[in-house]
């Protein structure tokens, strides 16, 4: 059917219900909005689903979120051995509509006979990671749209590893999704019936209990803590999301007992009614917690976006002004803080190793070349981050020890399997009583991390295109940037381009080239004769474009020039493309 056709059948059948139909009444006259909610389905990726909430086969939904369910119901009965008894994990968010879905994948998987184990109040992201592995569930979902804004909700899927389903397994799920063609056949369970019968299971307070001793066992030096709880302070805000309960309850059991909460972002708000985005990489995410701050006197801030995997950090420098430090920033300086203390309580391990991704700063690179430990570098996604602990550390090859990505996640043990807001937060809480100990903010400790490496900076520009047209001309850029054969980009000198979809390396001086061992993936990155870089990628949860910039250099000011001058080359070009 085309995007009419489908919207009447949405308006006339009886499946769908009122509060739906209601909505669709309210276009009846506008064909641009009617085509843009119903010329596709809402598209399952590697990661599962995530779109804007309303009605419709293009939005977040009751109906969408069923027939996902109802695919990988599909998928696990085929695959996953015995998943009627193994059952399956979910847990949601503070969003708009995240407990209605989260119960209504309940009820599908129910009514295919598959246990649903359905936390009883919002839970974090990685939270549903640990849950899978304690349960010993087939699978594990969970409702959030991570810090998109808040009309968004998402559907993530996580195997049986806890880790984010891979590529392979998603493409199978996909398959039985499209097999279904006839939606209104998908009949959940009836919600009281399930609860009564034991297909819906509800969890709580055993899986928090064994999720934050797991956590606590990952501390690196706790005397640390010991020695500064006196006198050290944080504000915390978990910006209206599930972050309020863990990672209050975590800081309190590891020593820190004067933590500041902003009351305002304290409570589950689906509107997030006093940030314009809910995310800890906008500065005014933290407005409520710098005025905070400021008033009690604290250096250190901390914040947590919806889902609670993902944790911004503010830092008072030596102006007495807060900054907001980058994710490469605070990665950079978890991996120097737990490799060197390892180090030198003699528990680094000879086969230890440590995970970036592609755009993630190349200060890590060297920080892991000083302590003599692998860095492995992986694709943008954290899901690829889990794919290398499941093959190389439950294997026993080599010891996982720490991983990050420039977009403010980090990953310490391999409890969970997604990145880990609630143990970064436990870990930066001990990193900063470790700087405290010698007399120094975290601000300082950083400071003292680019005299000893040199001083990496990190950039990153996007450009948002809504809509179909906004989703083609993305494709065209890249596709234009993909015919380019120059070792000119603007005013920068390319030495090489790395080709993530074709799976290959070329380098310009002398045409020679390499296979990358790496999955394919949209992803086009720039090497520069000085040592810079920038990549280019197309987001995979956002109508977005990202560029991503890396550079070095003897100061911060030559690194900010050099930066903005590279920026300034690679926008035009882009923008040219775009629009």
């Amino acid at each position: 059917m085309d995007s009419r056709a489908l919207y009447d059948f949405w308006l006339q059948s009886d499946y769908f219900d009122e509060e739906t139909k209601k909505e669709l009444e309210q276009i009846k006259d506008d064909p641009n909005e009617i085509e843009e909610r119903f010329y596709k389905d809402l598209d399952f990726g590697t990661g599962g689903l995530r779109g804007i909430i309303g009605a419709g086969t293009n939005r977040m939904n009751i109906y969408t979120v069923r027939k996902a369910s109802q695919g990988l119901a599909g998928y696990l009965l085929k695959n996953a051995g015995d998943p009627a008894e193994r059952g399956i994990a979910i847990a949601y968010d503070s969003r708009n509509k995240s407990p209605e879905f989260a119960m209504e994948a309940a009820k599908v998987f129910a009514a295919n006979g598959i246990r649903a184990y359905l936390f009883d109040e919002l839970r974090p992201t990685p939270e549903l990671s640990f849950a899978v592995r304690h349960l010993e569930a087939a699978a594990g979902i969970v409702i959030t749209a991570s810090h998109n804004p808040k009309q968004y909700n998402g559907y993530k899927v996580y195997g049986e590893d806890g880790g984010q389903l891979p590529l392979e397994a998603s493409e199978a799920v996909l398959r039985e999704i499209n097999c279904i063609e006839d939606l209104t056949a998908i009949k959940p369970a009836d919600e009281k019936e399930a609860l009564e019968n034991g297909l819906i299971r509800m969890i709580g307070r055993e899986v928090d209990d064994a999720y934050i001793n797991s956590l606590k066992t990952l501390r690196v030096n706790p005397d640390e803590v010991k020695k500064a709880a006196g006198s050290m302070k944080i504000v915390y805000t978990p910006i209206h999301g599930a972050g309020n309960k863990p990672v209050r309850r975590i800081l309190d059991e590891t020593g820190f007992k004067d933590v500041l909460v902003v009351r305002e972002q304290e409570l589950p708000d689906p509107g997030f009614s006093t940030v314009k985005f809910p995310n800890p990489e906008e500065r005014d995410a933290f407005r409520l917690a710098i005025e905070l701050a400021k008033k009690e006197d604290v250096d250190l801030i901390i914040g947590t976006d919806p889902d609670c995997d993902r944790i911004g950090v503010v830092v008072r420098n030596s102006a007495g002004e807060y900054v907001v430090l980058t994710g490469n920033q605070t990665g950079c300086l978890l991996m120097e803080y737990i490799l060197s203390q390892k180090k030198s309580m003699g528990s680094l391990p000879a086969n230890g190793f440590v995970v970036k991704t592609i755009v993630t700063s190349e200060l890590s690179r060297k920080i892991a070349a000083n302590y003599d430990i692998e860095l492995i570098e992986v694709l943008t996604g954290f899901k690829f981050i889990g794919e290398k602990i499941k093959e190389l550390d439950e294997t026993g090859i080599k010891k996982y020890i720490f991983g990050f990505e420039e977009s403010y996640g980090y990953l310490a043990g391999t409890f969970a399997r997604d990145k880990d807001a609630v143990v970064a937060a436990m870990l930066i809480g001990e990193m900063a009583a470790y700087y405290s100990n010698r007399g120094m903010s975290l601000y300082e400790g950083l400071q003292e991390v680019y005299k000893k490496y040199g001083y990496f900076i990190e950039g990153i520009t996007s450009f948002t295109l809504e809509g179909k047209e906004g989703i083609e001309r993305i494709g065209s850029a890249m596709e234009s940037l993909r015919a380019r054969k120059s070792d000119r980009f603007g005013d920068c000198r390319l030495k090489a381009v790395r080709d993530y979809m074709t799976k290959e390396r070329k380098v310009f001086a002398d045409g020679s080239g390499e296979i990358l061992d790496l999955p394919a993936s949209n992803v086009i990155y720039y090497e520069l004769e000085d040592g810079s870089w920038f990549c280019i990628r197309p987001s995979g949860t956002e109508p977005k474009i990202k560029i991503y910039y890396g550079v070095s250099e003897a100061s911060m000011e030559k690194a900010q020039n050099k930066l903005d001058k590279i920026k300034e080359s690679v926008t035009g070009i882009i923008k040219g493309l775009l629009y």
